[in-house]
């Protein structure tokens, strides 16, 4: 199938959905990334603390898909934030995975109360320069946050990749991304649990009406969603029918009024792991 793709500020096109890992490990990690492989995902996704660039890297290599025909990401820890550590452990990243470069590397946490956020950017701008990757991003960072690597690096993102789903759409940040030419990535874009109905987000009323109206699951409403309102999701499934169904979403087109109601879920806590930006460290 037809995927479309997203086109970074830097020139770099992305697939307008990708493949989570995380948790994906060992043998069975390398079966299901394979799996989403072969059902025609070619963005992956992973992260240093994912403990799992070992096992994506294998699968890559015994894929019958060419290195040059995937997009591999990775994301730099917060314990790794100090410029010299935050070169080795991309050259770290790329060992574990047996890989020339990575294609998008991120910081995985601003971690601001450590504040040494700019330093890891800097570092990543480096990496860029030397080869080590292709395209540089950062991952739940703030406004604040963008702001101040813009004022000390003058250089920003070409990726953000965020919490997004119906119950957190982030306006505000999503319109801070759009207006300086940030993608929007969307990590856990099926995930959420309305605290009001105390039901998952597969079903919410309004979802599964709009499932049945366009013949489609409540998981591909979501991400036909997420893809309208110009983000990229990363939805994860070990599922060889379900990784395919979630790319399964450019055969038809919400209404604008559909994604205004969808947007209108939005709840007050309703981050599925509680982790602010604003506090959380990650390392």
């Amino acid at each position: 199938m037809a995927i479309p793709t997203f086109q970074l500020s830097d020139g770099t096109l992305l697939p307008a959905v990708g493949f989570g890992t995380s948790g994906l490990k060992g043998s069975e990690g390398i079966r299901v990334i394979s799996s989403a492989i072969d059902h025609g995902y070619r963005l992956l996704d992973t992260g240093y603390n994912y403990e799992n660039e070992g096992t994506l890297g294998q699968a890559v290599k015994q894929s019958s898909v060419a290195r040059e025909e995937l997009l591999l990401s990775s994301k730099l820890p917060g314990r790794h934030h100090k410029y010299h550590a935050a070169i080795s452990a991309i050259q770290e990243s790329l060992y574990r995975a047996g890989l020339d470069y990575y294609d998008l590397y991120l910081i995985h946490w601003p971690n601001p109360k450590r504040d040494e956020y700019v330093e890891a950017w800097q570092a990543l701008i480096d990496a860029q320069r030397f080869g080590l990757v292709r395209s540089i991003g950062v991952s739940n960072f703030l406004p604040e946050h963008l702001d101040k690597l813009k004022k000390e690096t003058g250089i920003l993102p070409a990726v953000n990749q965020v919490e997004l789903h119906p119950l957190f759409s982030q306006p505000e940040q999503r319109d801070y991304h759009k207006k300086h030419q940030i993608l929007t990535e969307a990590w856990s874009p099926l995930g959420g649990i309305d605290h009001k109905l105390s039901k998952p987000i597969t079903e919410l009323p309004l979802l599964v009406d709009l499932a049945e109206k366009y013949h489609k699951n409540v998981g591909q409403i979501i991400l036909r969603w997420e893809y309208q309102l110009g983000a990229l999701p990363l939805p994860l499934s070990r599922n060889p029918k379900r990784q395919t169904q979630n790319l399964d979403i450019f055969d038809f087109e919400l209404t604008t009024d559909e994604l205004q109601q969808i947007i209108a879920l939005d709840q007050k806590e309703a981050r599925v792991s509680a982790q602010d930006p604003r506090t959380h460290e990650e390392l």
